[in-house]
């Protein structure tokens, strides 16, 4: 564990439950205090206040809206002054469409507005206001490694008919992680992506059945769905420097799903 003076900050959005929560306790593992941005500070913010705290790491939360433009920087200013600064941001806070699963004819204005006001332009303008002051900090002297991880979609860059919205503000933060890790690599503020593949949240569940089939016919090299911990332990080896000479780059947490397989695995016997 990092010595109390001198432990790490990370800040992590939609950090209650799900991957989120599992983001948050891998980087308390790692050493980071956490402060955690979410809507409201419910018995599930508790639960991963606490869950941080069991790790010997301080933990604290900041209640807010990535969607509401005009209280971003009163947002950025409170988690900066939860324990002082800011080492790491994990971009983790979205929404899926209401009605998954809606097909690309039908799609209507007010679920696109939504999907795109959170996953995107709220992710995108929060985002900005957190660089800003990174960048600050390091010019005033801060040395800890800065990073910002955006957790998207396996989905990046894949036409899908059904849900699209989603596709669509997925794919569009995966090129604004590029985006930023180009404008911030001077000061050294790396930027990674972590692209799940179906992950086993509550979010998901409705899905399960469909993707239990998909394994069990072998579509998926590592068999199993992904856990909200496989992108925990990513989003900490990434905060942590496993890729020093890396940025803009993503990382794939799907099994292998992502591989364009001529036929489905054959599993051991």
């Amino acid at each position: 564990m990092a010595g109390r003076d001198a432990a790490p900050i990370a800040v992590v959005t939609g950090g209650r439950r799900g991957i989120g929560r599992a983001c948050a306790e891998a980087l308390a593992e790692a050493g980071y205090d956490i402060v955690i941005a979410d809507l409201s500070e419910d018995d599930d913010a508790t639960a991963a206040l606490a869950a941080v705290r069991a790790r010997g790491q301080r933990a604290a939360f900041v209640a807010g809206d990535i969607a509401d433009l005009p209280a971003l920087p009163a947002l950025a200013d409170r988690l900066f002054a939860a324990f002082g600064a800011v080492d790491c941001l994990v971009n983790n806070a979205g929404v899926m469409p209401k009605a998954r699963g809606r097909d690309l004819l039908d799609v209507s204005p007010d679920t696109f507005d939504l999907v795109m006001n959170v996953n995107l332009r709220g992710t995108f303008f929060f985002t900005q206001e957190m660089a800003r002051r990174l960048i600050a900090q390091v010019e005033a002297g801060r040395t800890q490694r800065q990073a910002i991880i955006t957790v998207t979609s396996g989905a990046v860059g894949k036409p899908k008919l059904d849900s699209p919205e989603y596709n669509f503000s997925k794919t569009c933060l995966s090129m604004m992680s590029q985006a930023f890790g180009a404008r911030l690599g001077p000061w050294g503020i790396h930027t990674y992506e972590i692209r799940p593949g179906v992950t086993k949240t509550e979010m998901s569940r409705d899905v399960w059945g469909m993707y239990d089939k998909m394994i069990a016919d072998g579509r998926f090299p590592i068999p199993r769905m992904a856990l909200p911990e496989d992108i925990g332990r990513t989003a900490a080896a990434l905060a942590t420097g496993a890729l020093p000479f890396s940025t803009g780059e993503f990382v794939n947490v799907d099994g292998g799903f992502h591989i364009n397989l001529p036929a489905p695995v054959r599993q051991k016997t």
